[in-house]
């Protein structure tokens, strides 16, 4: 996926040879006398140092007059840091202070820098006193011994329920009873994939307590399997529904009434998971009960009071509590052993109070009114799913599978039915036709369905929830976010017309063939709009909807002119950013205040940064005139055979898993069962081989090299295209076993022994080195390349042995953690950081946290 994120102010530019107009050290000018002078002293010979010339003065700004950028600076911090004489800066200090004067003033104060991270306490952030023995090889290769039984058995029952049930579908006598008969199955099925997890979960664990367990241990198995369970059950399917809140009660969760979840993240330990009345979780939000740390399982209560809201991209670690009525905004997080009281509000990562009210929208109807309408809309999205969708599934599979098999007149006995060349041409045409038919048929759905609903949403008026316009609402938002088209047509000039023909409101692009990337969604594209010269990375949410417990509402987002949006930005309809913003990676978009305009914005909560800094001028001349028009067509040329190179490797997968299911009907009378549960456990193998080469033979089948070029360089074309090689996430499937490890390896990652990963991902695989007995969270990205104003840049990334990313953490390129380094939930580690042997870092952006500091009782300054 071609992640790009945002800091695009900040590509690493040659810094001059000389600057004259610095003066030298010792005695920095504007310096006063005492401990800040000494410190200012002392820091100036670092940054000398670090920019290669002979002085710097005290008031010179590091970015406006020393031309410095991120990774000038993050270099400088890595260097104080090593001294024993000055006192730890992070990225954070030297953005909000950037001069060595008032970066000196900050450090030695009585008090921390203005608007830091709320610290979190060491004894809720490290594993407890009595912490479990880790798992040995001889664990490590049992569990996935176990993991791989488990599949197996799994794979044949799934595989003889499912051919049952064809079989009888398939033996109807007419339309009829072909529907009814599906109906019955295709609602066994269902019901059969809902309970399983819930069995699974009572029979196995019981109920969940906090506690700590080793990873590949056999208790590590049985939470595994139930984890698995609940999280492949269609009940997913049923988020933002009384469906969804009922499915976790059933698994121990203690849900109060009128309750609202949007997050398709399911939670897994259940039973430690309370939600009061009328809260509202929103989408995207990461509230599991359980985290992956140092080598341990630690689970751990998540509880909520009556009211709460909690926004859209938000992380809630374990140990971690809401009170009555309180709020947390959006791309926030609470970490482990932090509580926000009753009535307040707080933001940020880690969260701290604020004066701004996340609720958008007031409650409507009724309680009768309310009841009635849930039980309604439950009622109709089962008979919606059991008479509509899985009938047609059902019949439609069994269907084709009866008349397949005697494509070439022969037997349905053994490996004769695959002896013809008639059949395998038969096959072809006919895998390309439904391929290649379903995908236009989808995309010319797209956009006519949703059109037609939205005539009955009416923007900015307050809804019912679970009603007629709810939905609707609901379908155009499945309808028109696929990823399949996104990742098509993404990172090329296509995605500025796809995204038009969704109904975008682009006004006058600036086409520059990287408009968008590959991975951008919304609640409403008819009520979504970008500004001219306007250049997004992945990752993008478009926030139109807003909910209570009772309500919604859609409304216009807009996204102002000239601005770059980075990485896993949540861009709400209140957003209070103009034009000529740069809204980094991870950013919290301010929603109060006035509006920003000409800045950038970093961190959550944000505070101010430059725009830019020097320009990179290697790149100016192609940014215009007729190189840029000439560079352009290259580029979409290049782009138009990397889109068909991505159908054709997903028509050959779909043409080879295709015969694979044939093969199985054609084995099936002298191996039953077996031969469909092979062709489950074939097809997941044909999957990871086949990407595997497509995306090994997107960058050459050698490894990537760190690069700095132009975007209309071929170089980084090359690289769009192993973007889009790689967007199948099939690797999401080997989550928490060790055969995620062979998978990185076979894609070219350097990973070590006896890794834990629950959930990560690498963009560029092959510039990725993890260390032994990493823990790697759900939801962490390790990101090794940047676009910046016309420029790309990737570079390596190196995790030490025992390391531990937290839960949705961001860790950027070039970037170094020596050994045992443990970097909290939702951190942003910016590009280039140095972090030492053992050192404990979170915040957004990521900064060192004291071993033993507690967290703060009173509101900091607001940071814009």
């Amino acid at each position: 996926m071609p992640q790009i994120p945002a800091d695009a102010r900040t590509a690493a530019r040659p810094v001059p040879a000389a600057l004259p107009e610095h003066r030298p050290v010792p005695g920095p000018e504007g310096a006063s006398d005492g401990p800040a002078a000494e410190t200012a002293r002392l820091l100036a010979q670092v940054l000398a140092d670090v920019v290669g010339v002979e002085g710097v003065s005290g008031d010179s700004d590091f970015f406006e007059d020393l031309g410095a950028d991120s990774m000038v600076m993050a270099r400088f911090c890595a260097q104080v840091r090593k001294r024993a004489d000055l006192p730890p800066v992070s990225m954070k200090d030297v953005y909000r202070h950037p001069t060595v004067n008032g970066l000196a003033s900050a450090l030695v104060g009585t008090v921390p820098a203005a608007g830091g991270p709320t610290p979190v306490p060491a004894s809720a952030a490290t594993a407890t006193a009595t912490t479990p023995a880790r798992a040995g090889t001889g664990q490590y290769l049992l569990c996935g011994t176990l993991q791989l039984l488990l599949f197996l058995a799994y794979s044949y029952l799934a595989a003889l329920a499912t051919v049952r049930g064809f079989e009888w579908v398939a033996a109807g006598q007419g339309v009829l009873d072909v529907y009814l008969r599906s109906v019955l199955v295709g609602s066994a099925g269902f019901v059969g994939l809902c309970t399983v997890p819930i069995a699974a979960k009572w029979t196995l664990v019981g109920r969940f307590t906090p506690r700590d367990f080793p990873v590949w241990s056999l208790t590590y198995v049985r939470w595994w399997l139930v984890k698995t369970l609940i999280r492949t059950s269609p009940v997913r399917l049923f988020t933002g529904s009384p469906l969804y809140t009922a499915y976790l009660r059933a698994l121990g969760a203690r849900i109060g009434r009128d309750v609202a979840i949007f997050s398709t993240h399911i939670p897994v330990c259940t039973d430690l998971l309370t939600v009061g009345d009328r809260a509202v979780i929103r989408k995207d939000v990461l509230f599991s009960c359980y985290r992956a740390h140092d080598g341990l399982i630690q689970t751990g209560p998540v509880t909520l009071g009556d009211d709460v809201v909690v926004g859209e991209q938000a992380v809630l670690d374990i140990n971690t509590s809401m009170g009555a009525r309180a709020q947390l905004g959006h791309a926030s997080s609470l970490h482990a052993g932090q509580s926000v009281p009753a009535g307040e509000s707080w933001h940020g990562s880690p969260a701290e109070p604020c004066g701004t009210d996340f609720r958008t929208v007031g409650a409507v109807g009724g309680a009768g009114r309310s009841g009635t309408r849930k039980v309604c809309y439950s009622v109709g999205q089962l008979l919606a799913l059991l008479m509509v969708y899985l009938p047609l599934a059902t019949g439609g599979v069994a269907a084709l599978l009866d008349p397949l098999p005697q494509l070439d007149a022969s037997p349905r006995v053994g490996a004769s039915a695959f002896t013809s060349g008639t059949f395998y041409l038969t096959a072809l045409a006919a895998s390309l036709v439904l391929f290649f038919g379903a995908a236009l048929l989808a995309l010319f759905l797209q956009g006519v369905v949703p059109r037609l609903l939205n005539l009955a949403v009416e923007p900015d008026a307050v809804h019912p929830l679970y009603g007629v316009q709810y939905g609707l609402h609901r379908a155009i938002r499945v309808l028109t976010n696929r990823k399949f088209f996104t990742a098509l047509f993404g990172d090329s000039s296509a995605i500025v017309h796809y995204l038009r023909y969704l109904g975008y409101d682009l006004s006058r692009v600036i086409q520059t063939g990287s408009n968008f990337g590959s991975s951008v969604k919304h609640d409403s594209p008819f009520l979504s709009s970008v500004g001219s010269g306007t250049m997004v990375a992945d990752g993008l949410s478009l926030i139109n909807a807003e909910y209570s417990s009772t309500s919604f509402r859609l409304s216009r987002v807009s996204v102002g002119a000239h601005s770059f949006l980075g990485n896993r930005v949540a861009y709400p309809a209140q957003a209070r950013t103009g034009d000529n913003c740069l809204l980094a990676t991870k950013v919290m978009v301010p929603v109060d205040g006035v509006v920003r305009e000409d800045v950038g914005l970093l961190g959550s909560p944000a505070f101010v940064i430059p725009r830019t800094v020097l320009r990179d001028t290697r790149f100016q001349d192609l940014e215009s005139g007729d190189e840029l028009r000439r560079r352009l067509a290259a580029k979409n040329r290049h782009n138009a055979v990397t889109a068909g190179l991505y159908l054709t490797a997903r028509w050959v997968h779909f043409f080879v898993v295709a015969l694979v299911a044939l093969g199985a009907d054609a084995l099936y009378p002298s191996l039953g069962a077996s031969a469909f549960a092979l062709a489950g456990v074939a097809t997941l193998l044909i999957s990871v081989v086949h990407f595997a080469l497509a995306e090994r033979a997107a960058a050459g089948f050698r490894a990537q090299e760190p690069l700095y070029c132009s975007i209309y360089d071929p170089s980084f074309w090359r690289h769009e295209r192993f973007w889009k090689a790689a967007s199948v996430d099939y690797t999401q499937l080997f989550n928490g076993t060790p055969f995620k490890n062979v998978l990185w390896r076979l894609l070219g990652a350097k990973i070590g022994k006896r890794v834990f990963d629950d959930g990560c991902s690498f963009p560029e695989r092959t510039l990725v080195t993890v260390g032994d007995d990493c823990t790697l969270n759900a939801g962490t990205v390790v990101q090794c390349h940047s676009q910046e104003d016309g420029a790309f840049k990737s570079d390596r990334t190196t995790i030490g042995d025992g390391c531990t990313l937290g839960v949705g953490a961001f860790v950027h390129y070039g970037v170094t953690l020596a050994d045992g380094v443990q970097l909290a939930c939702d951190s942003f580690l910016m590009k280039g950081e140095q972090i030492p042997r053992g050192a404990r870092w979170a915040g957004n952006p990521a900064r060192h946290q004291p071993e033993d500091t507690p967290p703060s009782a009173t509101p900091p300054a607001q940071d814009v």
